[in-house]
């Protein structure tokens, strides 16, 4: 069973781009199931057809432990896709990344995702400390995809996930798939993340292009590969998949200093 996770920085596409990969894999044939490691538990909005009502944590409030059954929190989604949400704590009261400990405990005690071929995890922003880092430091997830777009603070984001990265790679199997590209439309925005992935000792596995038809599908709270199966981001997304289901790219990276990646964003950002 492949492994993976998608992090990055914060309302920079993760969970539209997991949610399209998940939609994708299914369709080529694949048991997937995507697992949403943020209280908002919306990354599965998309597959699911509305926010996720019950998540893992919601459960571990009202019911007893011994009484939650792998019904209350695992859920079907858009084309047999498996859907969990670890869900949080109430607004302002205790630690979403504890939270994620709990959720991905308690699956595991229930046995709740075994027969797939590829679990997902979309983890909380950039943060890769605490319970947010657990994907990676408990092999949860081996693969470690980050999407960015070629904006200076998405970089900076994924640059401090790469050396979280770097640090559980000496101990554990976790590696740096891919950068996944997710476009913004910035100056010199493609060959800034080639080169940025080759800085990091990777590659850019994508480079999904800025297209309406995400925000008409994500309006309609449907993926692109449901809403608009034929179109040329589908085809992105399909491409996507395929290259996550065969990548055997996997790297230790190596982060680089915070200047040197302002200047490379400074050699791109301006208009040629």
């Amino acid at each position: 069973m492949k492994k993976i996770a998608f992090y990055g920085k914060g309302g920079i596409g993760k969970s539209t781009t997991a949610s399209n990969v998940s939609a994708a894999l299914s369709l080529l044939g694949k048991k997937v199931c995507q697992i949403g490691c943020d209280p908002k538990n919306d990354s599965t909005r998309l597959l699911l057809g509305h926010i996720c009502k019950e998540t893992v944590l919601d459960k571990v409030r009202t019911k007893e432990i011994d009484e939650i059954e792998v019904g209350d929190v695992v859920h079907q989604g858009f084309n047999g896709t498996i859907c969990v949400e670890a869900g949080g704590p109430e607004p302002g009261v205790g630690c979403a990344g504890r939270g994620i400990i709990v959720a991905l405990q308690l699956l595991d005690r229930l046995h709740a995702v075994t027969d797939v071929d590829l679990t997902l995890y979309d983890v909380l922003g950039d943060v890769v400390c605490g319970g947010f880092a657990m994907p990676i430091r408990e092999g949860y997830a081996t693969d470690i995809y980050v999407v960015s777009s070629g904006e200076l603070m998405s970089l900076y984001a994924a640059n401090n996930i790469a050396k979280g990265i770097r640090r559980f790679a000496v101990r554990g199997n976790v590696r740096l798939a891919g950068i996944i590209g997710n476009s913004r439309n910035t100056p010199g925005e493609k060959e800034l993340l080639l080169e940025f992935a080759s800085k990091l000792n990777t590659h850019l596995i994508a480079f999904v292009p800025r297209n309406k038809i995400v925000n008409i599908a994500e309006n309609q709270k449907q993926t692109v590969l449901q809403y608009a199966p034929d179109s040329d981001q589908a085809k992105v997304y399909f491409k996507l998949a395929e290259d996550i289901w065969n990548n055997e790219n996997l790297t230790v990276p190596t982060p680089i200093a915070f200047e040197e990646l302002e200047k490379l964003v400074e050699d791109y950002g301006t208009e040629n």
